[in-house]
């Protein structure tokens, strides 16, 4: 039998499952860079304006380590440096959905069933890595439309949507080398985002720098191919080159493993559990605390680039009164204020993501079998589901407070007013919290009530995003955007405080979490 017998099949079965989450992903980075167009059109609408932008930004070494280097002040460049954070969202996206299709089907035993059938050894990795490489490829396509048909040169946009491309292709091959290195899929999407992290480190501390270090890191790669700045087309030969090389890799190392098993061994366990493991609690700890701390570092070191940044924000932004009246919807006093929560808003959204995750390390748990084996013991059907919720509701207050403090800390140093700045920055942080718990309410109803559609939050959470990112700056009625409950948060600091929208949030949250678990309660496992 030909190894890559079945691939239709197999190909036609993953974009099914991916029905929603795939067009989701690729919509919403697709369309970014219009947005930040238009945002940066009409927010600096002369050449002064926009090279005031550049030459403050260029002051800034923490706004380069952040998203990318900036090559110019025409409006292609700005908008090409601005979205420039597509070069890393494009290829987390990419890792894992091959994940999910690779290692993830393997651990729920469904690779298994699929292989007794007619199909070929590779079929299952050539399938996935034609779906995320064609998400990846439709995204860098809408790209370079959107920027085309919104005006700006065609070389250019060709160009960034190119570098899209290729940062993408690079990672869908790393993620599926890491799903036959590893031992499960959560150990592959360890392996993968952890060469993700550390592309975008050195990314980061080569533009801050002498520029050296970025070379050996695909996201610079992509970076260097300088859209609509005299753009250089050879870059895109390295990460060319290095997808290659990973996808070789990847069908090499399939070819010489067991189903089920990894290049590298599971590393042996203890013959007892330790007393600390004791209880669903200390299991859903143990399943989250890699997590947890990967997000606690990665937010830390996020809030003192953002804090040290800050304070010379307003030299960077200029004087543009589209400027202030933009930033003034957020109700900061300041410039600086208005920035913050923005910055804040945004975060809200990341600390979503990471609750859903860890809502929907339940669903895993299930249709891999392991959450029967756990309720077969005395732990009882409410209990099993309270202990990841536990860290799904209190993960995310943690997480808003590292960032709260680490911004406040390092703003509050920089002008000198630290018991002002750092209590107001704290609270800002954690008024998103309420927002937060209700997409982790959704999906708590999710899993309990419809958990074949429970993987549904992701596209829900991409919703809210495009309501809150998108929808305000095309002019969507208000009623829709109220759909999305990062709309009601105050923006804080800076703004009035009301604790009506609050309140209503917490109860929706409750309402819809409270819905779901007595759902759970009442279904059969894998219903």
């Amino acid at each position: 039998m030909n190894s890559l017998s079945g691939t239709a099949a197999l190909l036609r079965l993953c974009l099914r499952r991916d029905r929603l989450v795939l067009p989701v992903w690729v919509v919403l980075l697709g369309a970014l860079p219009l947005l930040y167009a238009v945002s940066f059109e009409g927010l600096y609408p002369t050449a002064a304006d926009r090279r005031a932008f550049y030459l403050g930004t260029e002051a800034v070494p923490a706004q380069a380590a952040l998203v990318g280097p900036i090559f110019g002040s025409d409006l292609g460049a700005l908008v090409s440096w601005r979205a420039g954070l597509m070069l890393t969202l494009v290829p987390l996206a990419a890792i894992l959905t091959v994940v999910r299709h690779t290692r993830g089907e393997e651990d729920a035993g469904r690779i298994e069933l699929i292989g007794s059938t007619a199909v070929g050894r590779f079929a299952g990795l050539t399938a996935a890595v034609l779906v995320a490489g064609g998400g990846v490829t439709a995204t860098g396509l809408l790209s370079f439309l959107s920027l085309w048909a919104f005006g700006l040169p065609v070389a250019g946009s060709v160009a960034f949507g190119a570098s899209i491309v290729v940062v993408g292709a690079v990672f869908v091959g790393c993620a599926g080398l890491a799903a036959q290195v590893a031992s499960g899929a959560r150990a592959a999407r360890g392996y993968a985002l952890g060469v993700l992290a550390a592309a975008f480190v050195l990314r980061a501390i080569g533009d801050i720098g002498s520029g050296t270090l970025s070379w050996f890191s695909p996201i610079g790669w992509s970076a260097q191919v300088r859209p609509f700045a005299d753009e250089r087309w050879w870059p895109l030969l390295l990460s060319l080159a290095a997808a290659a090389a990973f996808c070789a890799a990847a069908f090499v190392a399939a070819n010489r493993r067991d189903l089920g098993s990894g290049l590298r061994a599971e590393r042996r366990g203890r013959v007892a559990a330790v007393p600390s493991l004791a209880g669903p609690v200390a299991l859903a700890w143990r399943l989250s605390r890699g997590t947890t701390v990967v997000w606690t570092v990665g937010l830390a070191l996020f809030g003192i680039a953002i804090g040290s940044s800050t304070d010379g924000i307003g030299d960077q932004l200029g004087s543009s009164a589209a400027i202030s009246d933009a930033l003034g919807k957020f109700g900061g006093t300041t410039i600086e204020q208005s920035f913050i929560a923005v910055v804040l808003s945004m975060v809200g959204i990341m600390v979503a993501a990471y609750s859903a995750s860890a809502v929907l390390r339940l669903h895993g748990e299930e249709e891999s079998g392991l959450a029967e084996i756990v309720l077969a013991t005395s732990v009882s059907r409410h209990r099993w589901p309270a202990g990841h919720l536990l860290f799904a509701v209190l993960g995310p207050a943690w997480l808003l407070l590292v960032v709260g403090l680490t911004i406040g800390l390092t703003y509050g140093s920089a002008t000198g007013d630290m018991s002002r700045e750092l209590p107001s920055v704290v609270v800002g942080a954690l008024a998103q919290l309420p927002a937060v718990w209700v997409v982790t309410a959704i999906g708590v109803a999710l899993f309990g009530a419809v958990p074949r559609f429970a993987t549904v939050l992701w596209a829900v959470l991409g919703g809210f995003v495009a309501l809150g990112q998108i929808g305000s700056v095309v002019g969507m009625p208000q009623p829709l955007l109220d759909l999305s409950p990062f709309t009601h948060t105050p923006r804080l600091p800076g703004a009035a405080v009301s604790l009506a929208p609050i309140a209503a949030l917490v109860v929706v949250a409750v309402a819809i979490g409270l819905g779901g678990f007595a759902a759970f309660r009442r279904r059969d496992l894998r219903g």
